[in-house]
């Protein structure tokens, strides 16, 4: 399906929007409601279903799911490197200003519209949610019920409030980590110094630093990330003609941890999201000069940063060099537009049903609850049992509790 670049300007472009309609083969000829399922990110494409499990089971025994690639994602006019090649860093920046949470759920509405559709139900995860939340707060008409799982964000914090409190999320995180794993602390320790005393690259020839070091820790916001941490860390080094340097597997494995390379949304408007008629100014880096212990020192422990986006990683990544000069313009917009209605959002009577997870390291806990208070018609579930991605951990038992839960009301 085609769809406008700007909704505000119908003549500026089109893009193309993908959506995978999954349904069990016992329901084929069934008239069942619609599930959207909205992906976390920003910058990500849908899962591509390769079995009937995990949340999708739960699901496909209710709806008939409609799995949508976002915007600038998958098969729905990808954005990369590539893509943005012949623009200006001037077009380039006016281009993205077009995919954030806004023009996503104005697509799922031209969809809907487009496939006969009156209402259907939204399962948002992470980024999702805050979709969710937009769909909401203008769209409500077009719901039957929205489930959420690590996705209610405040209202209205800046990104800088954000930041204050996801960099004490990570603190905690770290020294759950070193604290379980004997060792650790003395290897990446290591591995930094021998950073800062080598020229070390990556496989596809980026000279690796130590602050792309510090942004594995992103991983330790999900179930299971510390110990695949902890087994990376034991092949780090190899020794080669008598000497220890960094091996080529671990090399790789901080490679492929870089995934705003691969899907440069996710950098270049991630603190993007959380702006509503203000600039970011790049936030994350501003607030870090608040935390001394993310700035590594040689012959300091080592700190690992979280979700952040930094403006160094646009003249070090490879892949978001192309990107540099758009990246800044857009951290200077201050003209974004809102992306909730707080009067809406307290007079809703859409049935939502949300799974917040109380230690969560990417959306705060603290702000989910402040939200949920402000909302009409929501019931929660609150657990320090999962991590931010326990959909995808356990997304059966979970999602099967949300439906109960939005049954209830």
């Amino acid at each position: 399906m085609n769809v406008p670049l700007n909704y505000e300007q119908i003549t500026e472009g089109s893009l193309t929007i993908f959506a995978r309609e999954v349904v069990h083969k016992s329901n084929i000829n069934k008239e069942l409601p619609w599930l959207v399922y909205l992906q976390g990110g920003p910058g990500f494409a849908a899962p591509r279903p390769e079995a009937n499990n995990g949340w999708l089971k739960v699901a496909l025994k209710y709806y008939r799911v409609l799995l949508l690639d976002q915007r600038g994602t998958g098969a729905s006019s990808a954005i990369s490197h590539q893509t943005l090649a012949a623009k200006s860093p001037q077009q380039q920046a006016e281009y993205l200003t077009h995919f954030r949470a806004d023009n996503i759920v104005r697509d799922a509405e031209q969809l809907r519209q487009h496939l006969g559709i009156d209402q259907w139900a939204l399962l948002g995860q992470s980024f999702g949610g805050f979709c969710a939340l937009h769909y909401l707060s203008f769209y409500p008409h077009s719901l039957s019920r929205v489930f959420m799982t690590g996705g209610i964000p405040s209202l209205t914090a800046t990104a800088d409030e954000v930041y204050q409190a996801t960099y004490k999320r990570v603190a905690d995180k770290n020294k759950a980590f070193f604290k379980r794993f004997a060792g650790a602390q003395q290897q990446c320790n290591a591995i930094a110094e021998y950073i800062i005393n080598n020229k070390v690259y990556l496989p596809n020839e980026q000279l690796f630093t130590v602050e792309q070091f510090q942004t594995w820790g992103i991983t330790l916001g999900g179930t299971g990330g510390d110990l695949a941490m902890y087994y990376a860390l034991e092949s780090a080094f190899v020794e080669v003609e008598g000497q220890q340097v960094l091996s080529y597997t671990f090399l790789n494995t901080m490679l492929n941890q870089q995934s705003y390379q691969t899907n440069p949304i996710y950098a270049i408007l991630h603190e993007a999201i959380y702006c509503q008629q203000q600039a970011s100014d790049w936030a994350a880096e501003r607030v870090r000069q608040q935390y001394p212990q993310y700035h590594y020192q040689k012959g300091s422990d080592l700190s690992f940063t979280g979700e952040m986006v930094y403006p160094w990683m646009f003249d070090q990544m490879t892949c978001l060099q192309p990107l540099r000069e758009a990246a800044h313009l857009l951290a200077a917009k201050e003209d974004w537009p809102l992306l909730y209605c707080e009067q809406q959002l307290a007079k809703n009577t859409v049935p939502i049903a949300a799974a917040v997870y109380v230690e969560d390291m990417y959306v705060e806990y603290r702000y989910s609850c402040e939200t949920l208070a402000l909302l009409a018609n929501a019931k929660s579930w609150q657990t320090n049992q999962y991590e931010h991605n326990g959909l995808r951990v356990d997304g059966e038992y979970i999602f099967e509790r949300l439906i109960t839960l939005a049954d209830s009301m």
